[in-house]
């Protein structure tokens, strides 16, 4: 964790001015500082301060600064006859914490007298506006520095990924504490250095709690589960740092419950927490968790933010949950979080997965910034909708910026086309991204093209993209093999294709499934007996097939054969009548092929 973040909460204590009651949208209004000036007294017509009213007045520009009210402070600022270094140190900051930078340099340059906390500020105020060079500057001017002047310098490198003059930097260091040590721990692991972190850490003299925190945490990110793990148990005083590092450590390894005790056992849950725990049930497709863990966090008093709203919409997008995805979207903008790019991207990609590709047109057209990902989401849901014209027309927009296409929006492409059946459209796709781009053909390319050609029924050609791709043939393009195989009853090619996939996966139930299902079209009933062997001897079982809907905001969930639905009499009606209509329908569907052999 960077040292200056901790320095700053560290000072965020609430100051109760003249113990009279406050509201901190009601500081925030330039029009009730009049108000509040009468209320403690601060008339500008003073015209001596004394040391002790002087202390008050910084204290109350640091209090203005804090709930957002620049004028407020500047005003105080401005109306006091006497100021002192901390005056001058309290209104540098508070320019610099409300984003007008420009004028802390200027007030720093006007000090009739700095200290080495004048020096810090400035440091500070660079590296909250990523301005590292400059803070560099101040530091090698200043005349004296302390620990927190190197600490500052050193945790600013860090933050900003450049470890090498962080590293120098330290090594120049003559007083070290446990601060400087824990920067440098975690500037290792989140560099993926986890030997000379470990080394590091062992080494110190003394260690605190974000020690330990910054060493857990570098284990997790870095895949090193176990060795986390191990650090923890020793960790003699567990904060919640750790404990969240943990709990996206065990969501990653798939042990959802123990993250939830974890979680459970923290008294004071920050939104960081929250978002672990949201994030975890995300990732591992427990969607109903995610929107109750959400509720929850928000009648406890804690707000969403942007990490929060895109784990919840990606659950969303998942479940197909329109509604809620909307109220997330008016939640984002309550807290004014729409601006952000991620969690923009996150809400194109809600309504494109369900089913609502104009509203995410309109945030795509909305967005004050985008990235790549945006463009990639925007291209990626028209394809998903076979709207061939309109990914065509967003891609030639996109090569028109400096953005370049990668990988994601090529298979964006080539989705596109196979939505619309544009067999030759996809083979020009896929030679241009080569030959024009110079984007390797990963494995996800190859799927998607053969994908393609056998759903044209163009099976052979189909066969010779895989025997000329460079590297061996993955699931999923057997799989789109097979498929088609099964479509247009090829039982030599289904049988290779099973064949093939089976080898990779024997436990994999659609193979054996979409195998039978050959033989059966074709009449080859002993081949159907056969499957079903084999799948009883190696214990393979055919996957029930599942949905969900959402109606009036809550989620019913159907699984094949399962009749415990409250309303199981109403929905097999509706069906009923459904199916009626179809077959009364003047283009009446043949569904003969569907028929499933496994029924008894």
């Amino acid at each position: 964790m960077p040292l200056l973040n901790q320095k700053k909460k560290k000072k965020k204590k609430k100051f109760i001015l003249a113990d009279i009651p406050y509201e901190d949208q009601q500081m925030r209004n330039p029009t009730n500082v009049a108000f509040v000036f009468q209320s403690f007294n601060l008339s500008v017509r003073i015209p001596l301060l004394s040391k002790q009213e002087i202390s008050r007045r910084n204290l109350e520009i640091g209090f203005f600064s804090r709930v957002g009210n620049l004028d407020a402070a500047r005003q105080l600022f401005d109306g006091m006859s006497k100021r002192d270094v901390v005056s001058w140190n309290a209104i540098i900051t508070a320019h610099w914490q409300n984003n007008d930078f420009l004028e802390s340099k200027k007030l720093f340059e006007c000090m009739p007298k700095r200290n080495i906390i004048s020096w810090n500020t400035m440091i500070a105020g660079c590296l909250r506006n990523g301005l590292v060079d400059q803070a560099f500057r101040y530091f090698i001017k200043m005349p004296d520095r302390n620990v927190a002047s190197w600490n500052a310098m050193i945790s600013g490198f860090v933050r900003f990924d450049r470890m090498d003059e962080a590293e120098k930097l330290y090594e120049e260091m003559h007083n070290r504490n446990v601060i400087s040590y824990t920067v440098m721990v975690d500037g290792f692991a989140r560099n993926g250095k986890m030997n000379r972190a470990r080394k590091l850490f062992d080494m110190m003299p003394e260690r605190n709690a974000v020690s330990w925190a910054a060493m857990i945490s570098g284990y997790v990110g870095n895949g090193s589960f176990e060795e986390a793990k191990f650090l923890f148990d020793q960790m003699p005083e567990k904060n919640v740092v750790a404990i969240t590092a943990m709990i996206t450590g065990y969501c990653r390894e798939g042990k959802v419950e123990t993250a939830r005790k974890l979680f459970e056992g923290i008294c004071h849950k920050d939104i960081v927490s929250w978002n672990a725990m949201i994030s975890g049930y995300s990732h591992n497709g427990f969607g109903e968790e995610v929107l109750k863990l959400e509720i929850r966090m928000m009648e406890e008093g804690l707000r969403p933010d942007h990490a929060t709203l895109i784990a919840v919409l990606t659950t969303c997008s998942t479940l197909s949950l329109l509604q809620r995805g909307r109220q997330n979207h008016a939640i984002s903008i309550k807290y004014g979080l729409e601006s952000d790019v991620s969690l923009s991207n996150a809400l194109m990609n809600m309504y494109s997965k369900c089913g609502s590709i104009y509203d995410s047109e309109l945030i795509f057209q909305t967005m004050r910034s985008r990235d790549l990902v945006s463009w990639n989401t925007i291209i990626a849901a028209f394809a998903q909708h076979g709207l061939y014209q309109k990914v065509l027309s967003f891609f030639r927009d996109m090569d028109a910026t400096e953005f370049i296409p990668n990988g994601v929006t090529f298979l964006s492409l080539l989705s596109a086309c196979g939505h619309a059946g544009k067999v030759d459209e996809s083979l020009n796709w896929f030679r241009l991204m080569v030959s024009t781009y110079g984007i390797t053909r990963r494995p996800e390319h190859y799927a998607c093209i053969i994908d393609i050609l056998s759903r044209a029924g163009m099976l052979e050609k189909a066969c010779e993209q895989i025997k000329d791709m460079p590297f061996g043939a993955e699931g999923t393009v057997w799989g789109a093999l097979l498929g088609a195989c099964q479509m247009y009853r090829n039982l030599s090619l289904g049988e290779l294709a099973a064949e093939r996939l089976l080898q990779l996966d024997p436990t994999c139930s659609g193979a054996y499934v979409m195998l039978s299902n050959i033989y059966a079209a074709v009449g080859m009933w002993e081949g159907v007996t056969n499957v079903r062997e084999v799948m009883k001897r190696y214990g393979v079982k055919k996957q029930p097939a599942y949905s969900w809907t959402e109606i009036s905001d809550k989620v019913h969930l159907f699984l094949v054969g399962d009749s415990s639905h409250p309303e199981i009499g109403r929905i097999v009606s509706q069906l009923k009548l459904i199916n009626s209509h179809m077959k009364k329908s003047d283009d009446e569907i043949d569904f003969s092929d569907c028929s499933d052999v496994w029924l008894d």
